[in-house]
């Protein structure tokens, strides 16, 4: 089985992404971030959802967004927006500044010690309008980035992947086939203000597209709200 790192957030489409990545035959090291976001509620989803995987191994790496702010999902001072019209054009203030170049930098890092030459990360066609790091372009930038900046590549023994195969579906299509490949979305946090106890708040923008995502894939959304 080749190895791949894959980015494992404990949301939907991350879990979804590890579902379609051990169906294709990788053996996947997931790896995740505490990285000063408001609630540690999806790195306990990660967790579990690494655990019902049974995954080869689960890196959870710090590092400390919150130095920088500029995000309501790293800064006290931003509300995170409830009610928003997720049609609207414009990166909204849950963007997180450079969040996947960092992410994926680390993963291409494990990639190469570990000698994979296959990252995932599950970006999709939902988030193209707002966070300008989740688009095609970005992503064929970063894998051309790559396979100029490791030894394994300069030295001709890897040619690294960033594979992103959930890029150009719905979320009520990541929702169906994440369903015909048995995937447990209770297991799963979306949210991005959920309570202490873990229910999602139901009004932040991941919460009304996961909830439009489950309405018109006909599924009943397990996970709980307040």
């Amino acid at each position: 089985m080749p190895k791949a790192v894959l980015l494992l957030s404990g949301g939907l489409d991350s879990t979804t992404l590890l579902a379609v990545a051990r169906r294709d035959g990788f053996d996947v090291h997931a790896m995740t971030f505490r990285y000063g976001q408001r609630h540690a509620t999806e790195i306990d989803a990660a967790r579990r959802v690494a655990a019902r995987f049974g995954v080869h191994d689960h890196v959870v790496a710090d590092i400390d967004l919150r130095t920088f702010g500029g995000s309501a999902l790293t800064s006290d001072s931003i509300d995170v927006p409830r009610d928003r019209d997720v049609g609207e054009r414009g990166v909204p203030v849950t963007y997180v500044p450079a969040r996947n170049t960092i992410f994926l930098a680390f993963a291409l890092a494990w990639a190469e010690v570990l000698g994979a030459a296959d990252i995932f990360i599950g970006v999709n066609a939902l988030d193209y309008s707002g966070y300008p790091d989740c688009r095609p372009e970005y992503i064929e930038a970063f894998e051309r980035m790559a396979n100029l900046a490791t030894r394994a590549t300069t030295e001709g023994s890897l040619l690294l992947r960033i594979r992103a195969p959930l890029s150009k579906l719905t979320k009520a299509q990541i929702i169906q086939l994440g369903t015909s490949l048995g995937v447990d979305y209770a297991l799963t946090q979306s949210c991005y203000d959920p309570d202490t106890g873990g229910a999602a708040c139901g009004h932040c923008d991941a919460c009304q597209l996961r909830l439009k995502g489950f309405a018109e894939a006909g599924i009943a959304d397990p996970a709980r709200y307040r």
